[in-house]
């Protein structure tokens, strides 16, 4: 039980994340809002075929390797978290762990499946398989306008001020974002648990040596 609760926060936020994402996709049609918070807050049902924040892999195999990084970064995440919830790794830190892969996973639903089972699948793609669209729907709308032209990447887009997001992706930043806050709070508690343990371990190695050399044993 050691780490099996991170990954079940994990589970929890895939089932939470595609349990929105087909209620949106069953209940809404492309491009229509739902206001929640008035005009601020609204359900915005779009889909996404790139990365977070629209950026997107050109060529014919641009969504087929963003979708296999996806797979092996979820993988890679997966097998860090196992190894630091073994060690004496802060909790908090874990706990952040669990909220990035469940993030990564549920995207990867997305990219594996959407394609072939809901009909989302990218454009100029050869095969529905690894192929599909990820569903985004959370938006606030802060500002609309266009971004400068001398600006890398989103240059001459009109655009909003924060992009369309699911549950994933809120998953993904609020880990990385406690992360960044807290990383120093994280690795000082590391660092004093493994500085810590050699001094126990040294205790227990003189223990153990004035046991073995005691009268009874020189005989």
């Amino acid at each position: 039980m050691k780490y099996y609760k991170y990954f079940l926060l994990t589970l929890a936020v895939i089932i939470l994340d595609q349990v929105v994402k087909l209620l949106v996709f069953y209940n809404m049609t492309l491009y229509s809002e739902i206001p929640v918070l008035g005009n601020f807050f609204k359900l915005h049902y779009t889909i996404n075929p790139g990365m977070a924040f629209g950026i997107v892999l050109e060529g014919v195999y641009g969504k087929l390797l963003l979708s296999l990084f996806r797979l092996v970064a979820m993988v890679g995440i997966a097998y860090y978290l196992y190894r630091l919830a073994k060690k004496n790794t802060p909790a908090g830190f874990l706990w952040c762990m669990a909220l990035i892969l469940g993030g990564a996973i549920g995207n990867v639903v997305d990219s594996i499946f959407y394609g072939k089972f809901l009909g989302l699948v990218a454009e100029n793609a050869s095969t529905p398989w690894f192929h599909g669209q990820v569903i985004d729907m959370f938006y606030f709308d802060i500002w609309k306008g266009e971004i400068p032209k001398w600006f890398p990447i989103w240059g001459g887009d009109y655009t909003s001020l924060w992009p369309i997001f699911n549950i994933a992706d809120a998953s993904i930043f609020c880990g990385v974002a406690i992360i960044l806050i807290f990383q120093r709070k994280f690795f000082v508690e590391q660092k004093e648990e493994t500085e810590i343990h050699p001094e126990h371990n040294i205790t227990d190695i003189s223990h153990n040596s004035i046991a073995t050399s005691g009268p009874e044993n020189n005989i």
